[in-house]
Formats: structure tokens, C-alpha cells, sequence
């Protein structure tokens, strides 16, 4: 019989590599990336911008680490899933609903400001919904944690080094085609979980 320290251990790994690549797929387009962008444009890549939202993304995923290791105890095993199942159905809806919106034309030079705002966007964004789920239902928060957190400090130093990148409308139709791929992962793992799939 496989015991639940035994399902944490073998989780760890596909935990943190799923977690990774969820995020980075994820977090393409997002409103924190559009932001930092729209900063960056502006300042000309001000190496502090780049250490305020790294900061900010581990502040962040750390909260969402926090949050699934609150929840796994609370949750029975065959519950998990359901429960991841639901994050990334969140994850996909944020993908998709919410459109992130042009940088302003006149951002400040504040950097507190700057981090008030990337943590506002990134506190309910999808990587951090998928850090929460994904965390919860391979019982492995450590681990999803830190995958999620190196594909958000991935994210933000691509919006910070490329920022014209993510002016393109090609840049928010991938964010929406993500959204729906994870909408539709979300209802087949719930499916599966009922024995339906």
C-alpha cells in the first residue's frame, strides 16, 4: 500500500518541473509583465526595476506556498485533485477574462509604487493559482513553490529585457490560447477524478 509520505516524496519532482513549465506558459502576457514592461520602456531598463519585481514574484509565490501548505492537512487525499482541479480552472479564467491593461503613458519612478502594483497584480494572478493548486494536489508545496517561483523570475526578466515584446497582439493571443488549455485541463482533471474520463 502507498502511503501518503510516499506519494509527497515521488511528487516532488513532477511538482517542481510541472509547476515550471504552468507558470511560464501561464504568466506570458500577464498584468505584472505588461506593467513591468511599460516601466521598463520608459526607464530604459533600470537594473532596480528587475530587482523589485524578482522580489516581488518570490514574495508572492512564497504567499501561495503558504497557503497550499495550510490547505494540504485539511484536505483528504482523493480531495486534492478536485482542489487542484479548481485552481487551474481559476488560472485559465484569469488567462483569459482579464485582459491586461496598456502601460501608462506617464509611469512613475517610484519604486515602492512599482512594487505595491506588481504585488496587487500578481497576488491573484493565474501562477499564482497554479502555484496554490498544483501544490495542494501533488502534495508537494515546497516544490510546485519553487518551480513556480524560478518561471516567475524567468517571466519578469524577459518583460524587463524584451519589453517591446509584449506590446504585440501575438503576445496577448497566446495568453488567451493558454487560458483555454488550462480551462480544459481543469475539466479533465475533475472528470478523472469522478471516474468519468
Amino acid at each position: 500500500m502507498v502511503s501518503g509520505e510516499d506519494i509527497v516524496r515521488g511528487g516532488r519532482m513532477p511538482a517542481f518541473y510541472l509547476s515550471l513549465i504552468a507558470v511560464v506558459l501561464a504568466g506570458l502576457g500577464a498584468r505584472d509583465q505588461v506593467t513591468l514592461a511599460g516601466v521598463a520602456l520608459h526607464q530604459r531598463g533600470r537594473p532596480a526595476l528587475l530587482v523589485v519585481a524578482v522580489l516581488c514574484a518570490c514574495a508572492t509565490g512564497a504567499l501561495a506556498v503558504w497557503a497550499a501548505g495550510r490547505m494540504l492537512p485539511i484536505l483528504p487525499p482523493p480531495a486534492r485533485m478536485i482542489f487542484a482541479a479548481v485552481a487551474v480552472g481559476f488560472a485559465g479564467a484569469e488567462s483569459m477574462l482579464l485582459v491586461p491593461r496598456r502601460a501608462l503613458a506617464e509611469p512613475t519612478r517610484s519604486l515602492g509604487a512599482l512594487a505595491l502594483v506588481l504585488l496587487a497584480r500578481q497576488v491573484t494572478d493565474a501562477g499564482r493559482f497554479l502555484i496554490f493548486g498544483l501544490g495542494v494536489g501533488m502534495g508537494a508545496p515546497l516544490a510546485a513553490g519553487a518551480g513556480g517561483i524560478l518561471g516567475s523570475a524567468a517571466l519578469v526578466f524577459f518583460a524587463w529585457a524584451r519589453p517591446e515584446l509584449l506590446e504585440t497582439p501575438g503576445a496577448r493571443l497566446i495568453r488567451r490560447a493558454v487560458g483555454g488549455v488550462l480551462l480544459l485541463a481543469a475539466l479533465i482533471l475533475f472528470l478523472s477524478e469522478f471516474g468519468i474520463l
